[in-house]
């Protein structure tokens, strides 16, 4: 996930410096209003890899990731908190002490989906889209453009929901740049016999992966504008849709129009679809998540 931008459906708070009596491995924030503390895991960059001209693949490891909830969903997203480099602080982060004494240096909060997750080195990959957009580019897109082995980065997580079912007669995957690691791991997980089609938008070619799928899955790449996708959701003969399962996320106005579509339109139970907005065009995902308790930011009008 740019979440690459991921879909969250808890709040987002933003992290801050170290608390003496926390582990060497991870920090946590003390809990606030009855919440239970949420622990920081601190991963180490292991290696970096140049996808495609636009992406980044971060490879991170180290004893923190078991601070790290193990899910095993799909589209299992973290939560990276990045400070500014010239802040001078370091992981794990005294989240509070931040708060009261000096909130303009608080680590930034993005979200990303886990490519993958190799439980067996005790290592994941995150997959860090450039956009190439000046400031909506961020914080994230710059530390994984400068990233070294040997860099440390604190996390939350992991959450996620989605995995392929293994009963469903057919898989359709929707998403731009953002949902491209989520579809992949979808792929990679489903049974060889699934079928299905993944409609993926893309703005340059260049960004096109070859991904592993079953052959009953038609892997469908759309080099336009994300309307394109919404056009050829429209298009789409979906009749009979007791055994389909859908997955779609990305921008927030065209996921919103496809929520329309197949929830209002095609009538086909909100049970069988994974939709959320993984970002919203022209925002910083401070501003996207903030608006997500605002009527701008709801995608099910």
């Amino acid at each position: 996930m740019v979440n690459s931008g991921q879909s969250d459906p808890s709040e987002q708070r933003s992290p801050g410096t170290h608390r003496a009596g926390e582990g060497a491995a991870g920090g946590s924030t003390a809990p606030r209003g009855g919440r239970p503390a949420r622990p920081q895991a601190v991963l180490e960059v292991v290696g970096k890899t140049r996808v495609t001209p636009n992406l980044i693949r971060i490879l991170l490891g180290g004893d923190g990731i078991a601070h790290l909830n193990d899910n095993t969903s799909t589209d299992a997203y973290v939560k990276l908190l990045l400070p500014e480099p010239s802040s001078g602080l370091t992981p794990p982060y005294d989240l509070d002490r931040l708060r009261e004494e000096t909130p303009e240096l608080l680590p930034k909060v993005r979200t990303y989906t886990v490519r993958s997750w190799d439980r067996s080195t005790g290592r994941i990959a995150l997959d860090v889209v450039l956009h190439g957009e000046g400031e909506v580019d961020g914080v994230a897109a710059q530390w994984a453009d400068g990233a070294i082995p040997g860099d440390l980065v604190a996390m939350r997580g992991a959450g996620g929901s989605y995995t392929p079912d293994p009963a469903a007669s057919f898989h359709l995957l929707i998403g731009d740049h953002s949902a491209l690691p989520a579809i992949a791991s979808s792929l990679e997980a489903m049974e060889p016999a699934a079928r299905g089609l993944a409609l993926i938008q893309l703005d340059h070619a260049e960004d096109r992966l070859h991904l592993s799928a079953p052959d009953g899955v038609e892997i469908r790449y759309l080099l336009e504008p994300r309307e394109a996708l919404v056009a050829q959701v429209e298009e789409l003969d979906l009749v009979g849709t007791s055994g389909l399962q859908v997955f779609a996320h990305g921008e927030r106005g065209i996921i919103k129009q496809i929520r329309r579509l197949l929830v209002t339109e095609r009538k086909i139970p909100q049970e069988q679809i994974s939709i959320s907005a993984y970002w919203a065009l022209g925002r910083i995902e401070d501003q996207f998540q903030a608006e997500k308790r605002e009527p701008i930011g709801r995608i099910d009008d």
